[in-house]
């Protein structure tokens, strides 16, 4: 894996990560994140969400915000993290499972502020959920969380029948 781009991918530089054991999207997160210095931009690996980058990150940085997520709508019964935001973006409440139809879920496509991060002892090597550890952990902290519409495609690649749709989506 590391021969294939090196240290540098089109100009931009690449560190690596390694976990020595899995820590979970919330510590993998966290021991990835050690050190940085600017905001970085966070993508789930098992999904393909067609996000307005510069968009989010002008909503991101007008707000004020430590941890900004690009939401989609969905009908889909108790299948994504469902969120509520105030009129402003302000995020309200994560909540699993939520069967609410047309409501706002969590498109796992996150611009992050490092210093939020420091709510977390550094460091520390312990098996974390990103949407059940970390982000409601934040958001009864206090933190800045934002979300943020998209009217982009969502295909939940890791889902089989998902994952043959996004053969036509990139086909396009």
């Amino acid at each position: 894996m590391f021969d294939r781009f090196g240290t540098a991918y089109q100009g931009i530089s690449i560190d690596y990560a390694v976990e020595q054991i899995p820590l979970g999207t919330g510590g993998g997160l966290l021991h990835a994140a050690e050190g940085s210095k600017e905001p970085f931009v966070v993508l789930n690996g098992d999904t393909f969400f067609e996000v307005n980058l510069e968009g989010l990150s002008g909503f991101h940085a007008e707000h004020g915000s430590e941890w900004t997520l690009a939401l989609f709508r969905t009908s889909e019964i108790g299948r994504y993290m469902g969120i509520e935001v105030a009129d402003d973006g302000h995020l309200l409440l994560l909540q699993s499972g939520t069967a609410r139809p047309g409501r706002l879920a969590n498109g796992g496509a996150y611009l992050v502020e490092p210093s939020v991060l420091s709510a977390f002892q550094p460091g520390r090597e312990k098996k974390l959920s990103l949407e059940d550890d970390l982000l409601p952990d934040l958001l009864e902290q206090g933190h800045k969380l934002y979300g943020v519409e998209q009217s982009g495609c969502f295909i939940d690649i890791g889902i089989p029948e998902d994952y043959l749709r996004s053969a036509g989506v990139v086909l396009q």
